[in-house]
């Protein structure tokens, strides 16, 4: 079993930053590749970022690439998202996510979510 908890969300003006962090617990010695969703009221919940097991590689959704970037600690069993250049349309609910041996943009191949952070961006 893997436990992760969000933090970092929160209230900021477009043009703005945030930066998301997910600490991992449990059976973190798998070192799951790890990744970033969002779910905005109304809509399905969408992928935005994920990282290897010990972050060579990376990838991004089209609509945070270049604004958005992933990262991880191993040490700390923590991956982080930075969040550039923000836009209302980034309003959502971020979850975390871990579980796929390989980096994986698609839901079903995470095992375990984190229980979200709202993170909202007023025009």
């Amino acid at each position: 079993q893997v436990q992760l908890v969000e933090s970092g969300g929160g209230l900021v003006q477009a043009g703005g930053s945030l930066r998301l962090s997910c600490a991992a617990s449990g059976r973190t010695f798998s070192r799951p590749a790890m990744g970033w969703f969002r779910q905005a009221p109304g809509k399905e919940r969408e992928f935005i970022a994920t990282i290897s097991r010990i972050g060579g590689t990376t990838f991004y959704a089209d609509s945070v690439k270049g604004r958005f970037t992933i990262s991880r600690d191993n040490a700390k069993n923590t991956v982080y998202l930075q969040m550039n250049s923000l836009k209302p349309e980034d309003t959502a609910v971020y979850y975390c996510a871990a579980g796929p041996r390989y980096t994986s943009t698609t839901y079903g191949d995470y095992e375990y979510w984190g229980q979200g952070t709202q993170v909202t961006v007023s025009s």
